[in-house]
């Protein structure tokens, strides 16, 4: 599962439970500082104890909500959340073939992958369970929304006129772009169920669609910068 979730016994904290282990574990990492063994300054209080990343109260195919919810793996909200946390993973893979092209829209892409997590906190939130506090924690506002459509904007207006379907092409970058979103539409799909139920945030599949429009338009800004040949659809002569 995603950073917002560590699994059922330590449940889900939200992103400064995330950075706390985060922060323990490269302290960690570091190992011990100071001079030869037997000057190490003496503790009087014990070391933190890391969380282990298992914790086995999975393994019989339930997971637990930000609410405290226990669902089957394969519930419409984990299928949900776990999408939007593959498309965080596949922007991930395309952002190292963006930066090193030197794309400067990878700083966008980044900050997507932020917006994510709290898609996720949002999704791993269903409001049949979650009390006022954990609405507060989770809401989803409009703001990253209007980021997109403001970035879709500023590219569209550099593209050349779109005159027939495009297939998935254009170079490394803009292929890998198109794979994003791909899965940010599927992600769109097992989030619609869930918005139609009234257990999450219409914002949150708003924020998809347009986020499958941004990929769309960057896949294509990326193999016009990089002077790419994009692929379109010809029809098969019967």
């Amino acid at each position: 599962m995603a950073v917002w979730m560590f699994g059922g016994r330590l449940g889900l904290r939200g992103h400064l439970g995330a950075c706390r282990l985060l922060l323990c574990l490269r302290f960690q990492s570091r190992g011990p500082q100071g001079g030869e063994d037997g000057d190490r300054p003496q503790s009087s209080s014990k070391a933190p104890k890391i969380p282990k990343i298992y914790t086995k109260t999975g393994d019989k195919g339930f997971s637990s909500t930000f609410t405290g919810e226990r669902r089957p793996k394969d519930d419409q909200v984990f299928e949900a959340v776990g999408t939007t946390d593959e498309l965080s993973s596949a922007i991930g893979f395309a952002m190292e073939l963006i930066t090193e092209r030197g794309h400067t829209f990878a700083e966008e892409l980044q900050k997507i992958q932020c917006v994510l997590q709290d898609v996720g906190s949002a999704l791993a939130t269903p409001r049949s369970s979650a009390r006022e506090a954990h609405l507060r924690h989770t809401a989803f506002e409009e703001g990253p929304i209007t980021e997109l459509e403001q970035w879709i904007d500023k590219y569209s207006s550099q593209l050349p006129p779109l005159t027939a379907f495009i297939l998935p092409s254009g170079g490394k970058s803009s292929s890998a772009l198109h794979f994003c979103r791909a899965v940010c539409r599927r992600a769109e799909r097992r989030v619609v169920p869930l918005v139609q139920m009234g257990e999450t945030d219409a914002n949150v599949a708003k924020f998809l669609n347009r986020l499958s429009d941004y990929l769309f338009t960057v896949a294509r800004y990326a193999a016009m910068k990089e002077g790419a040949q994009e692929k379109i659809y010809k029809k098969r002569d019967m």
